[in-house]
C-alpha cells in the first residue's frame, strides 16, 4: 500500500513521532491513520518503559496561583539533562501538571507513596462495608481491589485521569512525553496550598 505525504505530515502533527517511525506505522496499519496512532503510542510506551532506569538530575520547579489567589501549586519535576529542562515540550508538561494538581488535589505521586496504614484502613472500611452481601470470598476480595485501585485514581497523581484529556491518565501523559522528548521524565513532589 502507498503511503501520502498527506497521511504522514497529518500523524506527525498528531503524535510529534518522527517521519520514520510514522511512515513505518503507516505501513504497518494498512494506511489507517487511528491503528497508526494506536501503534505508535505502543511503541512510544515501551520506549518511555526503558527510560525510566536512568538517572534524572536536572528539572524545574513550576509555580501556579489560581486566578482566585486561594489555590496555589508548586511541583518539582525532573528530566535527565539541563537542555531538555529548557525545552517548551517539558515547561508545558510541567505547567499541565500543576494545573492538574490544583484541579485534582492528588494527596500522592503515586500508589507506592501512600502509606500502608492509609490502605490497610481504606481496606477494613471496605471489607465491612461488603459483610452483609452473599457473595464467595474471591468475588469480595475482587470488588475490595477495584475500590482500592478506584481510591488510588482519588489520591495518587500518576493514577488520575488526566484533567485535559480524561481518557488519559497523569502517568500516560508523562509516558508520552518521556517518548517524544526522548529522556527520562519523573515527579520529584508537589505541594498544594488552598484557603
Amino acid at each position: 500500500m502507498s503511503i501520502s505525504a498527506q497521511q504522514v505530515q497529518e500523524l506527525r502533527q498528531a503524535s510529534g513521532a518522527g517521519v520514520m517511525d510514522v511512515k513505518q506505522a503507516l505501513e504497518e496499519a494498512g494506511g489507517d491513520i487511528q491503528i497508526a496512532r494506536d501503534i505508535l503510542r505502543k511503541k512510544g510506551m515501551i520506549k518511555a518503559a526503558k527510560k525510566m532506569e536512568r538517572e534524572t538530575h536536572e528539572g524545574r520547579v513550576e509555580a501556579y496561583i489560581h486566578a482566585n489567589n486561594k489555590v496555589g501549586v508548586l511541583l518539582k519535576l525532573y528530566c535527565e539533562t539541563d537542555f531538555v529542562a529548557q525545552n517548551e515540550q517539558f515547561a508545558q508538561l510541567a505547567h499541565d501538571l500543576v494545573l492538574h494538581i490544583a484541579a485534582s488535589n492528588p494527596q500522592y505521586v503515586s500508589p507506592a507513596d501512600v502509606p500502608a496504614q492509609i490502605l490497610d484502613n481504606e481496606r477494613r472500611i471496605y471489607t465491612e462495608q461488603l459483610q452483609g452481601l452473599q457473595k464467595p470470598t474471591d468475588v469480595l476480595a475482587q470488588i475490595i481491589e477495584g475500590k482500592i485501585e478506584k481510591f488510588m485514581q482519588e489520591v495518587a497523581l500518576t493514577k488520575q485521569p488526566f484533567v485535559k484529556d480524561l481518557d488519559k491518565t497523569v502517568e500516560d501523559v508523562i509516558n508520552e512525553a518521556i517518548a517524544k522528548i526522548g529522556e527520562n521524565i519523573q515527579i520529584g513532589g508537589f505541594v498544594r496550598y488552598e484557603l
